[in-house]
């Protein structure tokens, strides 16, 4: 169970029938789990646009907190009290069928929704620019967020984690635009009306709901050829790339075929930087990043591409990247103790653990040691084999079992899965198993030393590894 009491969802897909919520004068507003990235980033935007919101969650967070700083009343705790001035109760997927406000609203007749039955209602005065793809969607909306404000756009966003630089994960602004993450897990990225559109790359994910591959691929499909303007595709993934030729879409990327070409490009420890070919001109301008990594300046020349595609000046788009910081938990420093550099990446598939530690590798660190924590018993089970060729570029990696996200265990599905593929296909690796995180602790604070980059790797609760061993390396006698 997760920090938000998470378990067996409230509302299935099979059951969910959304009534969609009339935002077009203030409302009563709840929302459940209210600390979580993306029910917070949304409890923001219902705030700025005059609603009256509520919130709860079953511990104090940084997001939590943020909420109450912008009038909304929070409680720590869920009650059947909190829900009864509510005209709408909101869950994510995530919390519990016997939440006790989700049951009080299902008494008193109080229509429950979810985080995406807000979104067609956001689009009725802004239509979307909507990122999506398997992995970087994140990362790319912030960054075109930034670049659309540098270029004198002033755009809604919402995005499912704080952008660093802006210190938020979501406002509401007075634009032509509505910058939004889309997320393809459960079919929402398909909401519009959409007037600009990006794909980062497509894998097999989130095939439960879908149903199987192809149907996957018909719903990016659907996606491109909905949008109502501007489609851009990464030239350097080859099933976007497949999609994008088939939809007239432009392209980005490092093949010499893509309509915005990156070029002569330099990766650092801590930065990156690359020359973009425009078309038609052929000019190339000099794109220069505070963020490490071959991913993040693709990211960037996605992002670039489609505020060039929309017609906004490309210079003012790219100086306003250079203040580009990152977003939480995708490759962020965490600070560095007795020599050893913490950073911690959401990365939770194999192609986005290869570029977490692809940017480590691009460092001049002793050692990069991987600490990584599956995530979903369904992923591990449909991608172990996968993984077992995604930690090459870690000089040790340390493996602990799974983090269910709610899920219940699946026979034979556990992180020992991972850890014998691993070992098979790569005998002389470093690989060591612990069965939990207080596990994972106790072994690094002996093993770290001075000069090494601690890299936690997963969605789950591994993002606490720093906090769990700072006590422990401080407390080391000096060498």
């Amino acid at each position: 169970m997760g920090p938000s009491g998470q378990g067996n969802p409230a509302v299935t897909t099979e059951e969910h029938t959304p009534s969609l919520p009339d935002l077009s004068y203030p409302r009563r507003i709840h929302v459940v789990a209210a600390g979580g990235a993306g029910m917070s980033a949304l409890a923001t935007i219902l705030v700025q646009q005059g609603h009256q919101v509520s919130g709860s969650d079953q511990v104090q967070s940084e997001a939590l907190q943020r909420l109450s700083d912008l009038g909304v009343r929070t409680w720590i705790g869920h009650e059947a009290s909190h829900v009864l001035q509510s005209e709408f109760l909101v869950v994510s997927t995530a919390v519990d069928a016997d939440n006790v406000e989700l049951l009080e609203a299902q008494r008193l007749g109080i229509p429950i929704l979810r985080r995406s039955d807000f979104l067609p209602a956001f689009a009725q005065t802004q239509p979307f620019i909507s990122v999506s793809g398997t992995h970087g969607k994140t990362t790319t909306s912030s960054m075109l967020a930034v670049a659309l404000l540098g270029a004198g756009a002033d755009p809604s966003f919402l995005i499912g984690a704080e952008v660093t630089s802006l210190g938020v994960a979501a406002a509401y602004r007075p634009g032509q635009y509505f910058v939004l993450e889309a997320d393809e897990s459960d079919g929402s990225f398909l909401a519009g009306p959409r007037a600009a559109a990006l794909i980062t790359n497509i894998e097999p994910d989130h095939l439960e709901f879908w149903g199987g591959w192809e149907e996957l691929l018909d719903g990016f499909k659907r996606f491109l050829t909905q949008t109502n303007g501007p489609r851009v595709v990464c030239a350097d993934d080859p099933e976007a790339a497949k999609l994008g030729a088939s939809c007239g879409a432009a392209t980005y990327g490092t093949s010499p075929e893509a309509t915005y070409r990156m070029m002569n490009l330099q990766l650092g420890s801590q930065s990156c930087s690359f020359g973009l070919r425009l078309p038609e001109s052929e000019r190339v301008v000099d794109v220069r990043l505070g963020v490490p990594g071959l991913h993040n300046a693709t990211n960037a020349a996605g992002a670039l591409a489609l505020v060039s595609e929309l017609g906004y000046p490309i210079d003012a788009a790219v100086e306003g990247l250079r203040g580009y910081t990152g977003v939480s938990r995708r490759f962020e420093q965490r600070g560095t103790v007795a020599g050893v550099q913490f950073v911690d990446d959401y990365a939770h598939l194999p192609t986005e653990v290869r570029a977490a530690l692809a940017a480590g590798r691009s460092g001049d660190w002793n050692r990069v040691v991987a600490v990584f924590q599956p995530h979903r018993y369904s992923r591990t089970q449909a991608l172990w084999q996968e993984f077992a060729d995604a930690f090459t570029q870690a000089d040790l990696l340390v493996l602990t079992d799974i983090y269910a996200a709610g899920e219940e265990p699946r026979e034979g599905v556990t992180g020992r899965l991972l850890f014998d593929a691993i070992r098979e296909a790569h005998p002389e690796a470093q690989v060591v198993w612990c069965s939990d995180l207080s596990e994972a602790a106790t072994y690094l604070g002996v093993e770290l030393s001075a000069g090494d980059l601690c890299l936690s790797i997963g969605a789950g609760s591994v993002t606490t590894l720093a906090d769990l061993l700072l006590p422990l390396l401080l407390a080391r006698p000096e060498p």
